[in-house]
């Protein structure tokens, strides 16, 4: 998928609350690169707003296709009140069922805030 599908698909699919002007940065295989932009009068990231970008950067990885099962989230620090870039990747694919994780990074991708890994299944699997 390139990174002009994922983006028409992200409009098209994540409800108006969880888009958080995402823009896709980058789409390689099943690695993928969104950054996430405060807007609508929010002043700072909530634990809410975060787990709704780990929900999209990881079910990116697989197109949105799946739903996400399970979900391991570790706090590395807090979030600044900047842009937030995650980088989520496929760690493995078994049948119908898929692992991810992402990184959650504030403004830059240097030291990161947030880790979480995820297993989605996919609907008949």
């Amino acid at each position: 998928m390139t990174e002009d599908e994922l983006q028409d698909l992200l409009d098209k699919t994540l409800p108006a609350a969880d888009r958080h002007d995402v823009f896709v940065e980058e789409c390689q295989d099943q690695d993928v690169r969104l950054r996430f932009s405060l807007g609508g009068g929010e002043t700072a990231w909530s634990s809410a707003a975060l787990l709704s970008l780990v929900d999209t950067s990881l079910r990116a990885t697989v197109a949105l296709g799946a739903a996400l099962t399970h979900l391991n989230v570790t706090m590395l620090r807090p979030p600044l009140q900047a842009d937030v870039i995650t980088l989520s990747r496929v760690l493995r694919s078994d049948g119908g069922v898929v692992h991810a994780e992402a990184w959650l990074f504030s403004h830059a991708v240097v030291e990161p805030m947030l880790h979480a890994t995820g297993s989605m299944k996919f609907p008949g699997a």
